[in-house]
C-alpha cells in the first residue's frame, strides 16, 4: 500500500500547481482521500476531501474557491489544484485515505489509515 504525493514546486504568488496523489497497491475506489498541509512550525491541517466513489468533495475555509480536488479512478489518481497561491499557503501537502468516506470527521487527520510522503509547495511573495 503506497501513495505518491507529487507535483509541488517553487511558484510565485498568484500562481498555480496541479499536485498528484497515486496510490499503489490499492484501489481508491472504496475510500475518502484527503488532502492535508503542514506549515513550518505549525500543526498539521486539512485542506479537502473528496469520496471516491460518489465524487463529495470539501474544503476548508482558507481554500474554498481556490483549490479543486479531483480524482481519475482509471488512474487511481486524485488531484489538487491549487490556484491563487498565496504566501500562506507554503507547506508540506500530504495525500491520506481514510475508509469508506470523507465523513463529517475528514478533518481529523488521525482518522485517516496512509498517508503519502508529502510534497513541498513554496509561495514566493
Amino acid at each position: 500500500v503506497q501513495l505518491q504525493a507529487s507535483g509541488g514546486g517553487l511558484v510565485q504568488a498568484g500562481g498555480s500547481l496541479r499536485l498528484s496523489c497515486a496510490a499503489s497497491g490499492f484501489t481508491l475506489d472504496y475510500y475518502g482521500i484527503g488532502w492535508f498541509r503542514q506549515a513550518p512550525g505549525k500543526e498539521r491541517e486539512g485542506v479537502s476531501c473528496t469520496n471516491s466513489r460518489s465524487g463529495s468533495t470539501y474544503y476548508a475555509d482558507s481554500v474554498k474557491g481556490r483549490f479543486t480536488i479531483s480524482r481519475d479512478n482509471a488512474k487511481n489518481t486524485v488531484y489538487l489544484q491549487v490556484n491563487s497561491l498565496k504566501s500562506e499557503d507554503t507547506a508540506v501537502y500530504y495525500c491520506a485515505v481514510k475508509p469508506v468516506t470523507c465523513g463529517s470527521n475528514w478533518l481529523l487527520s488521525y482518522r485517516y489509515d496512509y498517508w503519502g510522503q508529502g510534497t513541498l509547495v513554496t509561495v514566493s511573495s
